[in-house]
Order: structure tokens, then C-alpha cells, then sequence
């Protein structure tokens, strides 16, 4: 039986990723340290484990040895040190989980490809990706070690709002507040219903021709983020009270929206997946946002416990739109 090993596995992607594998028959181990607020996939088989403790990896593991071995959590070039020394020899693959803001920023050429350079000066997050890619290809190169790398763009669940300080932006729409769209809102945007990017994803797992290469899943569908706010507001029973605001506007009131904004979300991304569909032939993304938000706020008005306000960003908004409108 195929044996792979998740570390997490209970995230927002690797969940879906998780129920497929053992759907197909898969023996799934999951490195956890039960903190996750999503339980593990049934039939999934829990190993008691901190990745950044790599002793209590060794205890946890003893001496299985895995077909592949993913990491959903590896950040940093440190982090990658740590799996070269835990799973040389101890798996057929290793796959990488790095991010689609990795690509050039702002892009010189679209559609996007996996050839397009790697390169993005607005945002640390994206640079430390960058360098894990290029830690593991050096292994690849220099050592054999069989690594591939998965590149996802924005891709979500039911639980997760595309827009920064998420159901705050649905209060302010249900509440006929005006909410902040950056730019003038035509940028494109591509985002990718968790189920979907499994289906491509679990393909990989064992792929021989995944092996020292790299990959990115998306959906094809393209969106503005004008469309994106109307198809939230739209589900959530609300209008969406639009306001343009540049995004380095934003980005001087608060860095850490802006520094998403900069680094990914104000440029237009468009993904050409030709790539994964010739290694994984029967990948097709078939979950629009349409659907996909419907779920979100399903999931949302559930639980009022789930509808949190963050009170200090809802004032942050208001702020920026009062001075943007003071200013122009």
C-alpha cells in the first residue's frame, strides 16, 4: 500500500488533500501536534510529533520509511535543513508546499508559468519561500534528493473569507458600511476551492514525473476583485459599498495589509496550468467562487460564534477611507 506522511495535514489545503488520499486508498500518517482546529481525515493514522522539534519527529516516526512525504508547514530555509536531515533516505519524495507569490512581482509576462522568474522584493514571506525553493533544487542537484515543489495561489475553504480581516469586511457589508477594494478593483484574481486543488495535488503523490520539478495548481477561473466583493456580498445577503483606495495608500496605515497587497494581491495573476494538467490528465477545477462563497457563508451563519469582528481593523478601515476621502 502507498504510504505517505502529512506534516499538518489538518489545514486549510493539506484537509482536503487528506480526505482524498485516504479516499483513494492511500495509508496516510499525519505529524501532528493536535492543536488543529479541524480534526484528522478518518482512516488517517496520528503520529504525535513537532516538526520543529526534530527529536520528537524520530521518536514519532521510528523507522517507517514513506512513499512521499509533504510538508505544509516548512516556511523557511531552516526548515527545509531540518527535512533534508530527517527524511534523506527515509522517503521516494519529498514535496515542498512553497506559494505562487514566489513568482515575479509584478509580472513582467502573463499567463504565469512555472518558468516565469522567481522574484518578489515586497514581501519576506515570499523571499523565504523563494530561498526553501532553491535550498531543496541545490539537494536535488548536488545530493539526488527527490523533491518536488507545489506552488499554490489563493486557494480556500469554507471557512475562509479571500478578503484581508475576512467576516469584519461581511459585517461592515451587512451593516451598510462602505468596504475597501485596492485600486480601482480590475485587477484579476484567481482563487481555488480547496477540493478542486486536491484532485491535482494527490495526483503528484508518487508522480515520478513530479521529481525535481515544480508545479502550481489553480482554478482557470479569473475574477476581478470588484466581482470577487459583489459575489461575497451577494451571499451574504448584503451589498457590497465599494470604495478604490491604491493599495500604497493603504499599505501607509497599516503594513501588514500592505504588504499583501504590494507583494501579491494588486497585481493581475493570471495561471497557465497546462503544466499539471499533462502530468495529472484528469485535473479540472470545477468549483466557481460562486459556489465556493455560498459554502463560506453557509458555514459562517452556522455559528455565531464564528462571525468574529475585529474591532481594531474595523477601525483601521474607517480610518483609511476617512482619509482617503479627506485627501481626494
Amino acid at each position: 500500500m502507498f504510504k505517505v506522511l502529512f506534516i499538518g495535514g489538518t489545514g486549510i489545503i493539506s484537509s482536503a488533500c487528506s480526505q482524498l488520499a485516504v479516499k483513494q486508498g492511500m495509508q496516510l500518517y499525519l505529524l501532528s501536534r493536535g492543536q488543529s482546529m479541524r480534526p484528522a481525515v478518518d482512516g488517517a493514522r496520528v503520529l504525535h510529533g513537532d516538526i520543529r522539534n526534530p527529536a520528537s519527529v524520530r521518536e514519532a516516526l521510528g523507522d517507517l520509511q514513506f512513499d512521499a512525504v509533504v510538508n505544509w508547514i516548512a516556511f523557511t530555509p531552516e526548515h527545509i535543513e531540518t527535512d533534508l536531515d530527517l527524511f534523506n533516505g527515509r522517503t521516494n519524495q519529498y514535496i515542498f508546499i512553497s506559494s505562487a507569490s514566489a513568482y515575479q512581482t509584478p509580472p513582467a509576462a502573463l499567463p504565469i508559468t512555472e518558468s516565469t522568474p522567481l522574484h518578489n522584493p515586497h514581501w519576506d514571506y515570499s523571499r523565504a519561500k523563494i530561498a526553501c525553493e532553491e535550498r531543496l533544487m541545490q539537494a536535488y542537484r548536488q545530493d539526488g534528493f527527490p523533491m518536488t515543489v507545489v506552488r499554490p495561489s489563493h486557494t480556500y475553504d469554507k471557512t475562509l473569507l479571500p478578503m484581508s480581516d475576512g467576516y469584519t469586511v461581511v459585517n461592515r457589508m451587512r451593516q451598510g458600511k462602505k468596504v475597501i477594494v485596492h485600486g480601482d478593483g480590475t485587477s484579476l484574481w484567481t482563487l481555488t476551492h480547496h477540493r478542486d486543488f486536491a484532485k491535482a495535488f494527490v495526483g503528484l503523490l508518487g508522480n515520478h514525473h513530479a521529481i525535481g520539478d515544480t508545479f502550481h495548481i489553480t482554478s482557470d477561473e479569473l475574477l476581478t476583485w470588484n466581482q470577487i466583493f459583489e459575489l461575497v456580498a451577494h451571499a451574504a445577503g448584503a451589498k457590497a459599498n465599494i470604495v478604490h483606495i491604491p493599495s500604497d495608500f493603504i499599505a501607509r496605515f497599516d503594513p501588514r495589509w500592505g504588504a499583501g497587497l504590494l507583494g501579491d494581491k494588486m497585481h493581475s495573476m493570471i495561471f497557465d496550468n497546462s503544466k499539471i494538467k499533462r502530468i495529472v490528465p484528469d485535473f479540472v477545477a470545477s468549483i466557481p467562487f460562486a459556489q465556493g462563497v455560498r459554502e463560506i457563508m453557509a458555514w459562517y451563519d452556522a455559528d455565531a460564534a464564528r462571525q468574529v469582528v475585529n474591532q481594531e481593523a474595523d477601525a483601521k478601515m474607517d480610518q483609511i477611507i476617512a482619509a482617503y476621502e479627506s485627501t481626494f
